[in-house]
Formats: structure tokens, sequence, C-alpha cells
């Protein structure tokens, strides 16, 4: 056991340190005897596949987005980006990747010969290969974007920046202040930085070589991203939050999982049994996990999560793990498709043109289906976009885009997740419940890996977003905290 650090519970988890950093070992104790009483007798097997070979699969994907979506070189890719899927340590096991800019690919060798392979897409981004195949299962299409010219259209549906003063209620020097504590210490790489007030702009910066609308990795933030889809489906009488999921693979008779709803899915609690880094009882002797194996198997990624046994009873225990994201977006393609629509459109055409969002890439697995439990990226503007989409109750210009009641639902607190002392999650969506981070606790936010962040504080009217290089997180969550807690000083609690 490693030595407890100070370092909050939310922090630990979101951010992917280790479980030990996370929980005392009381806690963990009572948390994983409360999983064993409602455990199931499943028998559970490891994804197949070489673990090395895997990582490698993950490194190439990582490094061909980096190279043709974000723009960054490939010396400082492989240095500094994608280390969840890709450790750092694996790197050096391996090959150089060989980028091949005409192709559009990354190709990296093992030792023992095997070649593993990703090709860049265009619009569905950057796809990681089955090992030894060579082509997709499905045909990329090209997304049109139907928004006018950005540069001549006022934020937030453009990027032009209204001459409007400062709102006379905030501590502009104390907002400043931030934004460099954001920065500090460089090691943080901390790569973009924006503030939102009532909705406006009122603070933003960009590391080197980055801009305002630079694509750049978002890791679990994405599972907010196919929330969002799914409310969108909701609000078009779709699907409600309280059915039985409709997964093709649960209907059999006697299948126990029927029973799974999908706001247990949303919850992180259908119960399915899909080991991931962040368990409490995680042992890596036991193989690679699944959580991973999403990202880097090349495989069908909807037909191995639905055909996951179960752990535990659905809506009894809470595990953050990849196979509850991957349903909900299994989920919105059959209830896209089920409407006549474009599943790769779909998203552009019913959410991203309606607020202004230009640069967001979902990625897929090979067989055309989206891998944005993680695999997405997107400009910071963007993402403050969709922040601000919450903080307006899912109202945009008007109009109505998530259904009545599912931002509150998205940002309550889990029944499983508080059953065992975790105020931390919601629907997809991360709550400081536990107050891990120095921002009021009706903030709710997306997170991911590397320290990529969206928090949407309602008593304050703020959205803040940062996205970093994967490499700098440790320092800049340190720098992210002291940036939070001078904007809420910054900026007063709206009057109720």
């Amino acid at each position: 056991m490693k030595k407890i650090i100070k370092i909050s519970l939310l922090a630990s988890l979101v951010f992917f340190d280790t479980i030990s950093t996370a929980q005392t070992p009381e806690v963990r104790s009572k948390i994983l005897a409360r999983a064993a009483k409602l455990e199931f007798k499943a028998t559970y097997k490891a994804p197949p596949g070489d673990a090395l070979s895997l990582n490698t699969a993950g490194y190439a994907k990582i490094m061909c987005s980096a190279v043709f979506i974000t723009g960054l070189t490939p010396e400082f890719a492989a240095e500094n980006v994608g280390y969840f899927t890709a450790p750092y340590e694996e790197r050096a096991k391996v090959g150089k990747p060989i980028v091949d800019y005409e192709k559009k690919s990354v190709s990296i060798t093992l030792p023992n010969g095997v070649t593993r392979t990703a090709v860049y897409t265009g619009d569905q981004g950057c796809v990681c290969l089955a090992q030894g195949s060579d082509s997709l299962y499905f045909k990329p299409v090209k997304v049109t974007r139907n928004l006018p010219d950005p540069a001549t259209t006022l934020w937030p549906m453009g990027d032009a920046l209204p001459n409007t003063d400062t709102p006379s209620d905030i501590d502009i020097k104390k907002v400043a202040q931030a934004v460099d504590s954001a920065f500090t210490p460089t090691e943080g790489q901390t790569a973009a930085f924006v503030v939102t007030y009532k909705g406006k702009i009122i603070a933003e910066k960009y590391g080197q070589d980055i801009t305002k609308n630079t694509p750049l990795e978002s890791w679990s933030m994405g599972k907010s991203l196919s929330a969002t889809i799914l409310g969108i489906l909701i609000k078009k009488g779709i699907y409600t939050l309280e059915q039985p999921a409709p997964i093709p693979q649960w209907q059999g008779k006697g299948d126990g999982r029927a029973k799974i709803r999908i706001m247990d899915i949303m919850h992180m609690s259908s119960g399915l049994y899909c080991r991931a880094p962040l368990d409490p009882d995680y042992d890596p002797s036991i193989g690679y996990p699944d959580h991973l194996y999403f990202y880097t198997g090349g495989i069908n990624s909807f037909e191995y999560a639905a055909n996951l046994p179960q752990q535990w009873p659905p809506n009894t225990v809470g595990r953050y793990r990849n196979c509850d994201p991957v349903l909900i977006n299994y989920l919105n393609r059959l209830g896209i498709e089920s409407m006549g629509e474009n599943y790769f459109i779909f998203p552009q055409k019913e959410l991203f043109d309606k607020i202004g969002i230009r640069t967001m890439v979902m990625e897929t697995d090979p067989y055309g289906n989206f891998l944005t439990q993680g695999y997405e990226y997107a400009s910071a503007r963007d993402w403050a976009r969709l922040g601000n989409l919450y903080l307006q109750d899912g109202i945009w210009n008007g109009e109505r885009i998530l259904p009545e009641g599912f931002t509150k639902f998205v940002s309550t607190l889990a029944e499983p997740w508080v059953a065992d002392g975790r105020l931390i999650y919601g629907g997809l969506f991360w709550v400081n419940g536990d107050g891990g981070f120095p921002i009021p606790k009706d903030a709710y936010m997306m997170l991911g890996a590397g320290g990529q962040s969206v928090a949407i504080i309602p008593s304050h009217d703020l959205v803040i977003v940062r996205l970093g290089h994967y490499k700098g997180w440790r320092d800049g969550l340190k720098a992210l905290n002291k940036a939070y807690s001078l904007l809420t000083e910054a900026v007063p609690e709206k009057k109720k």
C-alpha cells in the first residue's frame, strides 16, 4: 500500500492517480465489503491479447490524433500526450512511431515484429485498427458544419468578442491572477484556459502553438458529451431515463440485464463485470482491464460491452467503468438510426450547429461506433459552449435542446455512489459533493485523464475550462485549484 497523500478522493480518481492515494484502508475495506455482499457469482474472463500490443495500439492512436487532429509534432506528442491508453514507460519498449503523412497513419512495431496501426479518417478522427488488419469495417462520413463564419459572428455562435466593458461586479485583477495561476508552473503544461461569466468570455489564454481553434485531447469529458446526445434523444421522445435499457443482447428470456435502466447506466451503476484501473480492488495481474480494451482492442466496442456479464444488481454499486458510457453510445446509435437519421451527422446537426461548436471530432472504433467515453478532441472554447448549455439548463437561443430536469439529473449525486460515502458522481458528470475541489459544492464537471476539465458552477454563473498535455497533470491540478480559488473569490455568488 502506498503512503496516503493529501489529495481529495474526487481529485485523485478524476486525474487517474492510484486508488491508494484516494482512500484510507478502512474506507476501502468498507466499500469492498458492501460490494461483496451484493455480488453475483459471475465468471470473469479477461480481454484477449498481449498487454504490450494493446498498449502499443493505444500509442499509435494517440500519436495519430496528436499529429493529424491537434497538429503537434511527433516528437512532442511521444513525450507529452495520451499516457492513459499508452503508458509512458511502455513506449520505450517498442519501436519509434512511423508517421506516414501521405497515408495519414501511424504505425509502431513491437519487438516480436507485430505492427500496430492507427489511421486518420477525417471527421471520425483516428481509428485504432485490429491487430493484423489493415482496413476499417465502416465507410467514414464527411460531416458538414452549418454555421456562419466564426470570424464575423459574435460569441457564442462565433468567435468574435464584443467590445464591451468587463462586468462591474467582478474583481478583474483576481481573474487575471487566476489565469496566470492556471499556467504556473510551466511543468503543469496547461494548453488552454477559458472562463465565462454569465455566458460571456471574461478570460482566456493558450499555451505555445495552441490557439482558440485547436482541438485538444479531452478524454473522459466525452462521457458527458455522450450523456448530452442521449438527452437530445430523450427530448425527442426516443427514450426515458426510467425505462429498462433496450440493448438487443439483453432481451433473451431470463436475462437479468434486461432490468438495467438507462438511468442506472448513466449513474455508472449498471453492475456489469468490467474491470477498471479505478476499481478499489483492481489487480493488474489478472489481465488487461476491460476499461482500456474498448480503446485499444480494435473491437466492436458495443458488442463487447453488451455481452459482459453481471457482477452486481443494477443501481446498487457505483464503479467508474467504461462499459457504461459505451452502452450509452450504443443506445445513442440505436436511437438515432431508429429515426432514420445518419449516426455520424446527427451530433453536429442536432447539437453542435445549434450552439456554435465547430472543432469537435468524435472518434470511433473500426466498426464506426463512437468511442466518446474518452476519444474525442475539441477546442477549449467549444467545451465552454457545451458547459454553458448546461449552465443555461439545456436552453440555447430560446430553444430547449435538453429535456426539462436533465441538467438536474446529471448534476445530482447518484445513490449507489452515496451508499459508499463517495459523494462524487452523478449522471456521466462528476459532482463536487465532497468538496474535493476548491469551488462550491453545487459545481458539477466534465473531467478527463491528464487534467482535462469543464467546471459548471451555477451559484457563480461560471464555466471554467482547462485543457492540458497529459505529462503535466499533477502540477496542472495544483495550478487549476489555485485558479479555482481565485475565480470564486473574484466572481460574486449569485443572489438567491
